[in-house]
């Protein structure tokens, strides 16, 4: 059943939290997707239902014989035949989109067992080919990412134009179809209230800055999403080297002030993972966006040495555990706002506890 399935992505450690990462301290993760059309399909916005399935069938295909996810060991998600709760269990693990799971008719996932790799199949084009792996590891990803591309397009047709490059269905994306994106974890810039020069410097560069969960979502946890915004007439190494130079650029800045809250205001940042771990370990009502804050709080603590007994990956994991979707599926039941409220309380406490 889907929803086994569900239980048995839950049961294995996420990779992209669970391995260290080159500057994990601050590069959270690196993300590659790539935007892929069939030539003599429409796009998924104008395909009929039967399209939409052969076209799920022709992926499902050329990942099984190219053996490029680990198919048939694989999981395997057709959208529409899961419950509500386990579709946002695969965005909170950064699977899938919100535009995806919240039109899930004629669409499926394809996940390889470690989540590393994955393929939306029709969301606003027919494949959106995913890797993910911690840290600041931009190269590593593309390098996989433009190998899996190469093993599934010796089993389908793509739609390619010989000066455009890749056809996609937003103009935005023609040409490489690329998204490279780096989750960056930047509470030193936003304390020393740099952050918002710092994103309007970013932006002039053709770069976009989100939140955790990509396009249209908030900050919130001092995680930022930095990625590419330009497409055409640029090559994938290319994009690659442009935002990896800018990752640098902002590591560096974060560091710089860290170290500067440390020595021109230690008791503010003292008081700030004080304060979080006091929260975290001590409360017994919890909503989403205070524990996010007060789990950066404690990361910054973490990364700074201020604590000998909190693993960082025990904290990456508690990022993405307190979510509404992974609660409720840990519970077993549907929880109301408050009901989560109480229950990611007690979680982060007996995280903390141990």
């Amino acid at each position: 059943m889907k929803s086994d399935a569900v239980k048995r992505l839950l049961a294995s450690p996420v990779s992209f939290l669970a391995d260290s990462g080159p500057d994990e301290d601050i590069a959270i993760s690196s993300r590659i997707r790539l935007a892929r059309n069939l030539r003599g399909y429409p796009f998924p916005c104008a395909a009929e239902p039967e399209q939409l399935t052969e076209v799920c069938d022709l992926v499902s295909a050329a990942a099984n014989a190219s053996g490029s996810l680990g198919c048939p060991d694989c999981f395997s998600f057709d959208m529409a035949e899961l419950p509500v709760v386990d579709r946002e269990i695969l965005l909170e693990r950064r699977l899938a989109s919100r535009d995806f799971i919240d039109h899930p008719e004629g669409s499926r996932l394809l996940v390889r067992s470690d989540e590393s790799c994955s393929i939306m199949i029709n969301e606003e084009d027919q494949l959106r080919i995913q890797v993910l792996a911690p840290g600041f590891q931009l190269d590593k990803v593309w390098k996989t990412i433009n190998a899996l591309d190469d093993e599934l397009a010796a089993h389908l047709d793509y739609a390619f134009d010989d000066q455009l490059g890749y056809l996609t269905c937003c103009p935005t994306n023609v040409g490489t179809g690329m998204r490279a994106s780096v989750m960056l974890h930047l509470p030193g810039l936003v304390m020393t209230n740099k952050i918002t020069a710092t994103i309007h410097g970013i932006n002039k560069l053709n770069l976009a800055v989100r939140g955790i969960f990509g396009e249209g979502s908030d900050n919130q946890g001092n995680l930022f999403q930095v990625s590419n915004q330009v497409t055409l007439g640029e090559t994938e190494s290319g994009i690659v080297e442009n935002l990896s130079q800018v990752i640098r650029q902002l590591i560096t800045h974060e560091k710089a002030a860290r170290v500067q809250l440390l020595e021109r205001d230690q008791a503010s940042l003292l008081d700030h993972v004080g304060r979080s771990y006091g929260i975290l370990r001590h409360s017994y009502k919890l909503s989403s966006k205070e524990a996010l804050n007060c789990l950066s709080g404690l990361r910054v603590g973490v990364d700074m040495g201020l604590f000998n007994n909190v693993d960082i990956h025990r904290v990456n994991e508690m990022f993405l555990t307190i979510h509404p979707a992974h609660l409720q599926k840990n519970a077993g039941r549907t929880l109301s706002s408050a009901e989560r409220d109480v229950v990611r309380a007690a979680y982060c406490r007996s995280q903390l506890a141990k």
